[in-house]
C-alpha cells in the first residue's frame, strides 16, 4: 500500500490519497461511465433505427432513436438529486461506487434486450427503461469523480487535477468506438445487425468490475472529512443547496449548456449525418472520430494547465465567443459528398473548442459551491446543463435541417452559446475561492 501524502491547510493538517490513486479513480471511473453511454451513443445513430424501428421511415426511425438517447439526459438530474443527497450527507467514496454499479447493470442489460422482430414495441420500452436508469446512474458519476480529484488537489492545481475525471471522457469514447471499429472491420454488416452492436454493451461488465475494484481503495476526501469535524455537513443537501445556491444553479447550467450541444453534435449527430447524407461508411467516420478524440484529450488537460495559471474566466471566455463563431460557419464544412477535408476541419476545429471548453469546468462548477452541498451542486448543475444542451440536441439539429436545409444546422447551438457568453460575462473569476469552506 503506498503511503499517503499531507495537505496543508491552515490549522488543519489532513491526510490525502496519492496522486496516482486519485488519478486512477476519478479518471478511470468515468471512462468507464463514458464508455457505457458513448455505447449507447453509437448503437442508437447506426443500430437501433432498424433494430427497434424497422416500422416507420428512415427518417423518423433515426429521430426516434435519438430521443431515446436524449431520455437519459432527462433522468440524469435525478440521479444528481439522488447520489448528491447521500454523497453530500454520507461521503463522496461510498456513492461514486454505487453510481458505477447502477450505471453499469443497466448498460449491460441493454444489450439483452429483443428487436423489434421479436417483441415489438416492447424492445424499445425496455430500451427506454435501461437507458433512464443509465442516466441515474451517471446523474452521480460526474459530480463525484471530479470531487474526489478536487478535493485531494493543491489549491494551485484545482483545475489540473480537475481535468483527470474530465480526460475519462475522451479515453472512455476512444475505447468504444475503437471496439466498434475492430467489430465492423471483422464482422460483416448483417452480424453487426444481428449482434455485433451488443458486444460493447457485454463488454461494460469487465471494465465496471476494474472500476470498482480501484474505487474500493479510495478513502474518503479530506475536505469532506474536514468538512465533518467542523460539524459543516447537512441533513438535508437539496433543500440547503436550492436555498442558498439557486443562482450558482442557474449561471452554472448555462455556463455548461451550449458545451455539451457542441459535444454531442461533434459525436452523436455528425456520425449520423455523415453515414446517411454525406457518404462516409461508419468505420470510416468511427476512425476520424477516434483521431479527433485523441486531440480533444491534449486540449483538457493544456488548457486546464492554462487555466491554473491564468484563470478559469478568461480561458473559458473565449472559448464560449469561438463557439459562437464555429455555430455559424461548421455547416459550410460539411458541404458536398464524402469532403474529407471539410470533415477534417469541422472535427478538428471543433474538438478544439470542445476539449478547451470542457477541461476546466471540472474545476469550474464545484468551485462554486460550498462543501457541505458541492456534490449536489456540482451534479444538479452538470446534469441541467446536459438536458438543456444534449438531451435533445442531435433531434433538433436532424429536424431543422430536414426543415431548413444544412445551413440551420447550428442553430440550437448559436443560442445556447451566446447565453453562455453572457452567463461568463455575469459570473466572478473561481480560481482564488476558498475551497475549504
Amino acid at each position: 500500500m503506498e503511503n499517503t501524502t499531507n495537505l496543508s491547510l491552515p490549522k488543519e493538517k489532513l491526510e490525502r490519497d496519492p496522486v496516482k490513486t486519485v488519478i486512477l479513480a476519478s479518471m478511470m471511473g468515468t471512462a468507464i461511465e463514458f464508455f457505457d453511454f458513448y455505447a449507447y451513443g453509437t448503437a442508437s445513430a447506426a443500430y437501433f433505427p432498424s433494430v427497434f424501428f424497422p416500422q416507420t421511415t428512415p427518417l423518423l426511425a433515426t429521430l426516434l432513436s435519438l430521443l431515446t438517447f436524449g431520455v437519459a439526459f432527462v433522468a440524469r438530474p435525478f440521479g444528481s438529486f439522488l447520489f448528491g443527497h447521500f454523497g453530500d450527507r454520507l461521503g463522496r467514496k461510498k456513492t461514486l461506487v454505487v453510481s458505477l454499479l447502477v450505471m453499469g447493470v443497466a448498460t449491460v442489460s441493454i444489450g439483452f434486450i429483443p428487436g423489434y422482430g421479436s417483441i415489438g414495441v416492447w424492445g424499445a420500452l425496455l430500451l427506454c427503461l435501461c437507458r433512464f436508469v443509465q442516466g441515474i446512474g451517471l446523474g452521480g458519476e460526474w459530480s463525484g469523480a471530479v470531487l474526489v480529484a478536487t478535493e485531494n488537489a493543491p489549491e494551485d492545481k484545482r483545475a489540473l487535477y480537475g481535468a483527470f475525471p474530465e480526460v475519462g471522457a475522451p479515453i472512455g469514447f476512444f475505447i468504444c468506438n475503437g471496439l466498434f471499429f475492430v467489430l465492423e472491420n471483422i464482422l460483416t454488416p448483417a452480424q453487426m445487425q444481428s449482434f455485433g452492436w451488443r458486444i460493447p454493451f457485454w463488454a461494460s461488465a469487465v471494465l465496471v468490475f476494474i472500476g470498482l475494484y480501484v474505487r474500493r481503495r479510495l478513502q474518503e476526501t479530506p475536505l469532506f472529512k474536514l468538512a465533518q469535524e467542523r460539524d459543516n455537513t447537512t441533513r438535508s443537501p437539496l433543500r440547503e443547496v436550492f436555498k442558498s445556491n439557486w443562482k450558482e444553479i442557474i449561471k452554472g447550467t448555462f455556463l455548461m449548456g451550449a458545451t455539451y450541444a457542441m459535444f454531442f453534435t461533434l459525436t452523436t449527430w455528425s456520425l449520423s449525418y455523415a453515414t446517411m447524407a454525406l457518404g462516409f461508411s461508419h468505420s470510416e467516420f468511427l476512425l476520424l472520430l477516434m483521431g479527433a478524440i485523441v486531440e480533444f484529450a491534449v486540449l483538457i488537460m493544456s488548457t486546464s494547465v492554462l487555466a491554473d495559471k491564468i484563470g478559469r474566466k478568461k480561458v473559458l471566455m473565449t472559448a464560449s465567443v469561438l463557439l459562437v463563431v464555429f455555430s455559424l460557419v461548421f455547416p459550410f464544412f460539411l458541404e458536398g459528398k464524402h469532403n474529407m477535408v471539410g470533415m477534417l476541419l469541422f472535427l478538428g476545429v471543433g474538438f478544439v473548442i470542445m476539449g478547451t471548453l470542457y477541461g476546466p469546468v471540472g474545476a469550474v462548477l464545484p468551485e462554486l459551491f460550498p462543501t457541505k452541498v458541492r456534490y449536489s451542486g456540482a451534479g444538479i448543475t452538470y446534469n441541467l446543463a446536459a438536458v438543456v444542451g444534449a438531451a435533445v440536441a442531435p433531434t433538433i439539429t436532424t429536424w431543422l435541417i430536414a426543415q431548413y436545409g444544412l445551413h440551420s444546422a447550428g442553430l440550437y447551438m448559436f443560442v445556447l452559446a451566446i447565453v453562455s457568453v453572457v452567463a461568463w460575462a455575469l459570473t466572478p473569476e473561481t480560481k482564488d475561492v476558498d475551497y475549504t469552506k
